[in-house]
């Protein structure tokens, strides 16, 4: 094989350059079960095969939906893919109505889940689906076909000439996925996304990892959103390991038993440890709590390639030795670098890391980008804290007169699937508008400012960028979740769900009895803590954008509660909708 061009390539181009004993490797009751290079593609053809006996034809659409990365998820994708079919994978905790509308809208022939929990919610849409066929099931269920019967009817290798014959019909520019975005607003739009696409963003990307064959990484992001997925074909195409995570509830137990050199993660995850690791320190006395807090301001200091000169870098390491060895250790101990996205990392998170001798990455890029369209990259001086890194090989990126990131490559997508009007609505002469507001500096470093349709202006005429805001009070440990409003209003104000576990603890150190939540937030002794935090957070903003009041919220802000898009993005109508009271308080409605 001379090039991958096809995403099915990629298995064929690692057992020909650098074949892996532990391709990938999940746990099942308890137990590290690995499948080798070998036998990832033998499963991937018996399944295609299977398909071919269910009479699945080349863009027929396959869904899938499951709780975690696993295996079987990628030997399904090969193997739906290498037959000229198209996986449609789908988000598992989105709610039963959007699962009738994506499987209605893909027109799904067979649907695969992971476990009884997503089995039930398709079974009780299932009659709503008329293209539906049948439903496989990954872990063993009673009522539910196991997907190892598909193993059992591809043995006859008699369509295996079929196979080839149908992966030698795929063209590169073919379609080979839709992805649901989650949206925001309105209904998922289905994302057309060509082998091309994510093969020309695996190929520009990979110069940018500084890990090779050999090592491991840890996989426990959503596989149904492209970040992940396309990660998963890099670690493929470098002869990386994949270890999948049991659960984010298990991952630093994970992180320990595997030992990864490397895992992507989103800044959520990245607070939650940073805050935990605080907190800690918090519980220390004397000479190692002094110890500990001198590291983390030295820390919050960080600056690469030792940019803060050899005095820093001296006290650094030995900050390294005395505390931050802990942190690693904590994170398994050979972590040599983690890739976030998803959403905008504080730079704080950046630096404190970093030091640790854990670097973050960052990058950026959206579904309809593949998604990467800059990454940060330790080597040749390609990293720079505060940006999303310099734009990857053969993406040109332009920003327009109002400030707009424009993106024009192979990475970007074919279109939204029957939507040629949507379609047309983000795309300029092959730019494709991203709704971010951005800049480039003058070493080729992106940086993201803002969503343009998030900004709004007062009723003063000033512009206001929300987000910047609300990553600004996210530092905050009082503060979970946070969204700022004040459109057409006076002045900016903000919604704020606390951080309720770390709350409890603070009020057990200073002595403090609350109640449940809906009598917490209206607690005036942490109203008063919670406004010495929003004033802190203020003091870098100019004047019309300082948060002038807020309202803390009863619950928690969820994606199952419609709080959050699955990718834990704000949708900003919903949590107006839910707190217009709060909404109407603030502003004397």
């Amino acid at each position: 094989m001379q090039s991958v061009t096809r995403l099915f390539d990629i298995p064929y181009y690692q057992q020909e350059h650098f074949p892996l004993e532990k391709a990938f490797v999940s746990k099942y009751k308890g137990e590290w079960v690995t499948i080798s290079t070998k036998e990832y593609i033998r499963k991937a053809n018996m399944l295609s095969r299977a398909l071919l006996k269910l009479k699945v034809q080349a863009n027929d659409k396959i869904a899938v939906i499951s709780m975690t990365n696993r295996t079987e998820w990628n030997i399904l994708d090969i193997a739906v893919l290498q037959i000229g079919a198209q996986n449609v994978p789908i988000y598992p905790t989105i709610s039963e109505e959007d699962y009738a509308y994506i499987l209605n809208h893909s027109e799904a022939q067979y649907c695969f889940v992971s476990c009884v929990e997503v089995l039930e919610k398709v079974k009780s849409i299932k009659g709503q689906v008329p293209t539906l066929k049948d439903i496989y099931c990954f872990d063993e269920i009673e009522e539910c076909k196991h997907w190892t019967e598909l193993l059992s009817l591809g043995e006859d290798t008699s369509y295996q000439e079929e196979v080839e014959m149908r992966k030698n019909a795929v063209k590169p520019e073919d379609l080979a996925t839709l992805i649901y975005t989650s949206g925001t607003t309105g209904r998922p739009k289905g994302v057309m996304l060509s082998h091309n696409n994510i093969v020309s963003n695996v190929l520009a990307s990979q110069p940018r990892i500084p890990l090779g064959s050999g090592s491991s990484a840890l996989s426990f992001l959503p596989v149904c959103h492209i970040f992940e997925r396309m990660v998963l074909y890099l670690y493929q195409y470098c002869s990386i390991s994949v270890y999948f995570a049991e659960g984010l509830d298990k991952i630093s137990e994970n992180l320990k038993e595997i030992k990864p050199n490397v895992m992507t993660v989103v800044p959520r995850l990245l607070e939650k440890v940073y805050d935990k690791i605080i907190n800690k320190g918090t519980e220390l006395t004397g000479v190692k709590k002094a110890l500990f807090f001198w590291a983390v301001k030295l820390g919050l200091k960080y600056e690469p390639y030792g940019a803060n000169g050899w005095w820093y870098e001296f006290k650094l390491a030995i900050a390294r030795k005395l505390i931050f060895s802990k942190w690693k250790e904590g994170l398994g101990g050979n972590l040599e670098t983690m890739t976030s996205g998803s959403a905008a990392l504080q730079t704080r998170l950046s630096r404190i890391f970093s030091a640790a001798g854990i670097p973050v990455m960052e990058g950026y890029g959206l579904t309809e980008t593949s998604p990467v369209i800059s990454v940060n990259c330790k080597k040749n001086r390609g990293w720079k804290i505060g940006s999303v890194g310099q734009i990857i090989e053969k993406v040109e990126v332009k920003i327009a007169a109002d400030g707009e990131i424009l993106c024009k490559g192979p990475n970007v997508m074919m279109g939204y699937y029957k939507d040629a009007e949507k379609t047309k609505e983000v795309m300029t002469n092959g730019y494709f508008h991203t709704g971010d507001i951005g800049e480039i500096d003058s070493e080729g470093f992106l940086r993201i400012t803002d969503r343009k349709k998030e900004m709004f202006k007062t009723s003063g005429g000033k512009y206001v960028a929300p987000q910047l805001l609300e990553n600004r009070l996210k530092q905050s440990r009082f503060i979970e979740q946070v969204m700022v409003v004040g459109e057409g209003e006076k002045m900016p104000a903000a919604l704020i769900q606390p951080n309720f576990e770390f709350i409890t603890e603070w009020a057990k150190r200073h002595h403090k009895t609350l109640g449940g939540p809906s009598d917490l937030v209206r607690d005036e002794v942490l109203l008063a803590r919670i406004q010495e935090e929003v004033d802190h957070a203020n003091e870098q903003f100019a004047k019309w954008e300082k948060v002038k009041a807020f309202k803390l919220t009863p619950n928690l802000w969820t994606v199952e509660d419609g709080h959050l898009t699955p990718t834990m993005k704000l949708k900003r109508k919903v949590i107006k909708e839910k707190y217009l009271p709060l909404y109407n308080e603030i502003y004397g409605y």
